[in-house]
């Protein structure tokens, strides 16, 4: 099969832009129509480590609601060049005790993997991710000791959470403080 896609980004055109660069690749187009397109809301802010590097960023959600009230949360989001064929790979920075988010920061969103579609949108994938912090499913967890807790037993669920967050132990694994 020819990947039209990755043929057209190997390909310069001297004849076209000011120095004969590379063309804008699908991806990079798309990812700028995303961003201009792009609602957060008030609790959510991207960051761009680089300005003309589009397919790698921070986003920091700090819920204002919820059981991570007050928390500081970082996830990297590296975009690679079959975007949109492809989700982007997203990674919380930030180690939090939550049912979907693993000690390695691996998040547990379907629209990430299996539900994944080109029509989605980076917009889709910031509302995914808040919506975790607002509403943790403990039926597909990727931390099953939290997702646990939360069946068993919300209220210790909850000083986990915040015992976590101000900078503590759970078991033998020590967790950053990451309020506000």
């Amino acid at each position: 099969m020819i990947k039209l896609f990755s043929l057209k980004n190997q390909q310069t055109d001297p004849n076209r832009g000011s120095g004969g660069g590379k063309r804008a690749s699908a991806a990079q187009l798309r990812v700028q129509k995303d961003l201009s397109e792009l609602q957060l809301p008030r609790t959510c802010q991207t960051e761009f480590a680089d300005p003309d590097d589009l397919l790698n960023f921070k986003l920091t959600i700090q819920p204002d609601e919820g059981f991570y009230k007050n928390g500081i949360f970082v996830f990297t989001f590296k975009i690679g060049p079959n975007y949109p064929h492809e989700p982007p790979k997203v990674k919380c920075e930030t180690m939090v005790y939550h049912p979907n988010i693993d000690l390695e920061g691996n998040v547990c969103l379907n629209i990430l993997r299996e539900d994944w579609k080109p029509v989605l949108t980076i917009n889709a994938i910031v509302y995914g991710i808040q919506y975790l912090f607002l509403e943790p499913n403990p039926d597909d967890p990727l931390n099953k000791d939290a997702a646990e807790v939360l069946r068993q037993n919300r209220r210790l669920f909850e000083q986990n959470v915040q015992r976590t967050m101000r900078g503590g132990y759970i078991g033998s694994v020590y967790f950053e403080r990451c309020m506000r």
